[in-house]
């Protein structure tokens, strides 16, 4: 499906972007894998040690947009292409919003609004030589507001919004860009979440679903569709994978 092609995954040292850095191997893609975290990136590794694919690690903070820059420029002086740009990277801070700190704010806003931006600024002329494909992990939050979480939605809103006018500016020229909008999965991010000490629960719940969490795989295979010629149809569609959250 990618065998030969390259792509580049953020976030790519656990949970959904590491999920997604084993579906896109398993396609046959080699890979360029970006976190801030080396150990977590080393640990991806292992798993792909028997892929048959090539894989690079490149350590970044994407907060910083000259990382951005670097990490696609590092992907395509190693594989010569660019083939895909899967945008998984993300945080989230919960607090009551007159208490949050201005770092969390900017953070937040820098790795899960701004990253993408810089990436895909670095990444499109390459794509547009492939003929390949932007996917952005939004979120559920980026169709509903989430009480404690306004820095956090404001960012999914907008990632959302920066995929569809990506998606308007390159109508006429082959490359594809598209979003998944998973709802709650069983990641590091989820098991380290702490919320305000007086929080409203019944507030929480009614972001939470009724359903239970969603698979890591069944978005992974997601992006995958949507990174490869298999999601050829697609361009500027978010694909909501969040177990009903949105439905109503």
């Amino acid at each position: 499906m990618m065998k030969n092609e390259a792509a580049l995954v953020t976030g790519a040292a656990s949970g959904l972007g590491r999920a997604v850095a084993l579906k896109l191997a398993g396609a046959g893609a080699n890979l360029t894998l970006v976190d801030v975290n080396p150990a977590g990136l080393e640990e991806t590794a292992s798993l792909l040690a028997k892929s048959g694919v090539e894989v690079l690690l490149h350590p970044a903070d994407l907060s910083d947009p000259a990382a951005c820059t670097g990490a696609i420029e590092a992907a395509v002086a190693r594989f010569g292409r660019l083939d895909a740009l899967c945008n998984v990277a993300g945080l989230i801070y919960f607090a009551n919003t007159p208490q949050m700190p201005l770092e969390q704010y900017q953070r937040t806003l820098a790795v899960n609004l701004s990253a993408p931006f810089h990436l895909s600024q670095a990444a499109i002329p390459h794509l547009l030589e492939a003929n390949g494909a932007i996917v952005n992990v939004v979120s559920s939050a980026a169709f509903i507001g989430e009480a404690y979480a306004a820095a956090y939605c404001a960012s999914k809103w907008g990632l959302l919004g920066l995929t569809k006018s990506l998606a308007m500016e390159y109508a006429k020229q082959t490359i594809r860009i598209n979003a998944v909008a998973p709802g709650g999965m069983v990641t590091n991010i989820a098991a380290n979440m702490t919320f305000p000490e007086d929080c409203d629960f019944e507030l929480i719940k009614r972001f939470s679903g009724m359903r239970g969490t969603v698979e890591v795989d069944d978005v992974a295979d997601m992006v995958l569709m949507l990174a490869s010629d298999a999601g050829r149809g697609f361009h500027g569609a978010c694909i909501n994978i969040d177990a009903g959250i949105t439905a109503g």
